[in-house]
Formats: structure tokens, C-alpha cells, sequence
């Protein structure tokens, strides 16, 4: 297939390809061993110890106990699992502390918990900067004794920056309070240790880290106060009911072991390709901006701002070229609205509607940086010239 016709994928923190050796691992228990972990005879049983080795690879990861570990659908049940049992352990408690740059899986629902009728709960959220950094001491301000949990995501999806959980768990701590962290994007792409940490809840989700869709974790410190959000079944040690999803579970396992295994390659080539596309396209696109934190960030993510174009136009113009990546914008209710992460920013508006997330991965290849760069200025000024705005 001639380079032009190939399709050169950087949306991987929308989701990422299954790696070989994952499939490897889960199509035996598609195909041969199908049996239910629960139950009591050997062909079940066998499978039972399969999701028993996948929980130790996953805690390995992570730094944590395998008992610590509870297996979910995606992140954001194991985000809503995490901050439900919250409020549902600490009933008298009404305030939450979060952030203005959220995903939505933890944004909504704690807009959610503001307007529970008869029941409201109060949120805190705090501001990020010009570089989408935090105020830690804000944060210190926001800590009440009427805080139920703090829900802090690690590293932030649209622009990869990095909050420093570990010093804002530890914070938590001494007041009393249950902290969350969302890591689904940091998770594979940072060193992380809890057993190091004072983080009671931390959700991941498989298909950011070359596992298939529709398989998550919820991490539960041990000794942590826990209500279940799904009741059933004795599954999950009794945390979550539901018979297990023993192939998607499998092969997050080996996922774990993969991200592992090239952690190292992920901190040294991967940032040194996303650096070279950042760099390439900032000097040869005029009026184009980094968003975010030039070091305290994901080495696989770079979001950047072209002032005057639209973002949803620049990704319909690299479709042509086979060239996957996100928009900063979202379309809401038939009217374009930017990112909230770029507007909590401060993000120009003539700026942050022409923002494109390119996400690699450890199967992106330096030919491809390459050709983004090379296709990439052209597409800015054609769309620039269609627009009124664009005085270049």
C-alpha cells in the first residue's frame, strides 16, 4: 500500500488499536474456554484462575494489591462506582471537589448530584490556568469537613497536562477525605505506585492501553469504606455483581503486562515523535499555538490551536489524507461550542475553535510524524483562505 493511502492513526487517546498479543490472549476464552469462573467444576474453575492471573498483572501495573483490584465495564462506570459510594458512605457530607477540565464522565455527573431533588449536593471546581495547571493552593482553600470525596483526574484527555494527584491525595488524607482519581490516560503512559500513595478510588479503562473495548477497573485501596454501585451476584468479591467479562478482563491483563514492558519506550521515542510533530507544525504554521503545558504532560499528547480555521474543517481536509486525530470542539445542540478544557484555559475563542488532539502510541513511526507535517500546512491555508476572519 503506497504511504499516502495508509491510515496514519493519532487519536489514541480516543482509543487505541487491540495489540497482537492481546488478541492472542483473549481468543481462547471466546472459542474453548467459555466456562463460567463461578462455577464449581473444573472447566469453570480453570477460568476463574485465568481472571485471577490477569488481576495480579493489572495490579503489577499499578503498584497495588490484587485484591485492590475490581474489574468494571469501561471508566466511566468506575468513576460514577467511585463517587457514588462516596456520598453513599458519608450521607451527612454534601460537597465535592473537582475541576473545571474534567471528562465528562466525571463533569456530568457531578452536575448530576447538584440537582438530585431533596438532596443537592454542593460542588466545588477549580480553575486551571493559561497552561491548564491547578492552584494547589485553591485547592487546599476548597477542603471542608463537609467534603465527601475529591475527583481529580491524573492527566487530562484533550491536552495530556499532569495534576499532581499524589501531593492533592496526601491533602485529602490529613483532612479526612476519600480521594478519586480518573487515570485513564495516564495509566500505561506514567510510572504509577499506589501503594506509595493516599489515593483511595483510581479508574482506568482497557482500550486506552491496547485492550478491547468494554472492560474497566476500579482500583479500591484496601480498607476503604465501599458501597457497590451494581449489586447482584457475589462477583468481584462481592463489589460488583454481574457474571465477569472473562475475555475483554484476559486480555486487559496482558495489556498491562505489554504497557509495562514498554513503558520506557513510551516516555523516550513516542515523546520524541510527538515532540518533532509539535515542533514541525508550530514553525511552519503560522498562528498556531500549543495548548497546555509544554513539560507536565503525556509524552504521547500534543493539542494544537489553528487561530481562524475550524476544527471539524481541519479533520474533514486530513481525512482525505488518511490522517486520524480529535477536534477541540464539540458540536452541542446544533451550535459549534469549544472544548470546556480550552475555555477553562482561556484559549482565545478565534483559537480554540481550530484545535486538533493528536495522540500517538507506541505504533506510530517517525515516516508518519513526517508526513503530518508535510501535509498539514497546506490544509491550514486552504481553509484559511475560505475564511472572513483569516487576514494572513
Amino acid at each position: 500500500m503506497a504511504a499516502q493511502e495508509k491510515v496514519v492513526y493519532m487519536d489514541n487517546n480516543a482509543t487505541t488499536q487491540v495489540a497482537p498479543e492481546v488478541v492472542t490472549a483473549m481468543m481462547p476464552f471466546l472459542i474453548e474456554s467459555y466456562g463460567n469462573p463461578s462455577s464449581m467444576h473444573t472447566f469453570g474453575g480453570q477460568v476463574g484462575m485465568a481472571i485471577k492471573e490477569a488481576r495480579e498483572k493489572v495490579a503489577a501495573l499499578l503498584g497495588a494489591e490484587q485484591g485492590e483490584i475490581t474489574f468494571t465495564s469501561c471508566g466511566t462506570e468506575s468513576d460514577s462506582t467511585a463517587i457514588l459510594s462516596a456520598v453513599r458512605t458519608f450521607p451527612e457530607k454534601r460537597h465535592l471537589v473537582t475541576t473545571r477540565v474534567e471528562h465528562p464522565a466525571v463533569k456530568n455527573l457531578c452536575e448530576n448530584l447538584e440537582t438530585i431533588t431533596g438532596h443537592k449536593y454542593r460542588v466545588t471546581r477549580l480553575k486551571v490556568d493559561g497552561e491548564g495547571m491547578l492552584d494547589i493552593a485553591e485547592y487546599e482553600a476548597a477542603l471542608t469537613d463537609d467534603t465527601a470525596i475529591v475527583s481529580i483526574m491524573w492527566a487530562n484527555n484533550e491536552t495530556g497536562v499532569i495534576f499532581p494527584v499524589e501531593e492533592m491525595a496526601r491533602m485529602a488524607k490529613q483532612r479526612g477525605i476519600l480521594f478519586h482519581t480518573d487515570a485513564v490516560q495516564a495509566v500505561g503512559k506514567i510510572p504509577i505506585d499506589l501503594k506509595s500513595l493516599d489515593i483511595d478510588f483510581l479508574s482506568l479503562s482497557g482500550h486506552k492501553l491496547h485492550a478491547p473495548k468494554g472492560v474497566g477497573v476500579l482500583y479500591i485501596k484496601r480498607g476503604t469504606l465501599f458501597v457497590p454501585f451494581l449489586n447482584g451476584g457475589h462477583q468481584e468479591h462481592g463489589r460488583r455483581g454481574g457474571t465477569e467479562n472473562v475475555a475483554s478482563i484476559v486480555a486487559l491483563g496482558r495489556a498491562c503486562e505489554l504497557a509495562q514492558e514498554k513503558m520506557v519506550e513510551e516516555n523516550s521515542r513516542v515523546k520524541k515523535l510527538r515532540d518533532k510533530l509539535e515542533e514541525g507544525l508550530l514553525a511552519t504554521i503560522p498562528k498556531s499555538m500549543l495548548n497546555g503545558h509544554k513539560t507536565e504532560r503525556l509524552p504521547n499528547t500534543a493539542n494544537i490551536s489553528f487561530e481562524y480555521v475550524e476544527g471539524e474543517a481541519i479533520l474533514l481536509y486530513m481525512n482525505q489524507h488518511k490522517i486520524c486525530a480529535s477536534s477541540g470542539s464539540a458540536c452541542t445542540s446544533g451550535s459549534l461550542e469549544p472544548s470546556h478544557v480550552l475555555r477553562a484555559m482561556g484559549v482565545p475563542f478565534t483559537a480554540a475553535h481550530g484545535s486538533i488532539r493528536f495522540s500517538l502510541s507506541v505504533y506510530n513511526t517517525e515516516e508518519e510524524v513526517d508526513f503530518v507535517i508535510e501535509k498539514m500546512p497546506a490544509i491550514i491555508e486552504s481553509l484559511r483562505k475560505l475564511s472572513p476572519f483569516w487576514k494572513g
